[in-house]
């Protein structure tokens, strides 16, 4: 399933297909949703290029070790719109890459559309410098003790483009699953989201406040998109 912004149902609406909840780190510039095992890093998301060799998500839930807090919630005031190129590639990306110490990590509101959830997960640039994000972010919803809830994430296909950030401005990216009353699928109720940004191993911990996620059975996976310019579709 694709996710598509708000702006295409007025312009572009989240279209997502099924669940999130594996901790990988984001990928700089895959475009595909990949099937092999992602190396694990305990407390930290595992790494992933997001090229077509590149680990990705498995579909057996693990469990990470508890996690410290970091900054969570919207921003307080609205952050001005990054813009987002498609040039860049990935060395140029990496000199000006945003890290997660630089970022600040939220969760939208929920869009929901012919029986999907669709979630845009935000990150703000709170540095004093420019910096980019490219590709997809790494997420996993974990309960109160740090544990991952349910199978790690698939990825949307979709062309990556650097966005860049200056101080305050943010981008997005889609969080997207089936509803689980409509799918049947085995549900649990995630005490935060995990967020790690593009290229990053550190992640993000934001309060999770969207209700019961599908962990297992039916239409239980949760998909991922490449970020964009913004904060929200």
């Amino acid at each position: 399933m694709v996710y598509t912004p708000r702006s295409a149902r007025r312009g572009a609406l989240f279209a997502g297909s099924v669940a999130v909840l594996g901790l990988l780190t984001a990928c700089g510039t895959g475009q595909t949703v990949h099937s092999s095992s992602p190396i694990t890093s305990s407390g930290t998301a595992a790494p992933a290029t997001g090229d077509s060799s590149a680990p990705a998500p498995s579909d057996t839930a693990t469990t990470s070790s508890p996690v410290s807090s970091a900054p969570t919630g919207a921003p307080s005031t609205a952050p001005t719109r990054a813009t987002a190129t498609s040039g860049g590639g990935t060395t140029a990306a990496a000199s000006t890459r945003c890290h997660t110490s630089e970022l600040r990590a939220s969760v939208g509101r929920n869009d929901p559309g012919a029986g999907q959830e669709n979630f845009p997960v935000v990150l703000t640039n709170t540095s004093g410098r420019t910096c980019t994000v490219r590709g997809f972010p790494g997420a996993a919803f974990v309960n109160a003790s740090g544990g991952q809830l349910g199978p790690n994430p698939g990825r949307e296909s979709g062309s990556s483009t650097t966005v860049t950030l200056k101080p305050g401005q943010s981008a997005w990216a889609g969080l997207t699953f089936s509803n689980p009353g409509v799918s049947g699928a085995k549900t649990a109720k995630p005490a935060a989201l995990l967020i790690t940004p593009p290229d990053e191993r550190d992640h993000l911990k934001v309060t999770w406040t969207g209700g019961e996620v599908p962990v297992s059975g039916n239409s239980s996976a949760v998909f991922l998109t490449v970020f964009s310019p913004g904060t929200a579709p």
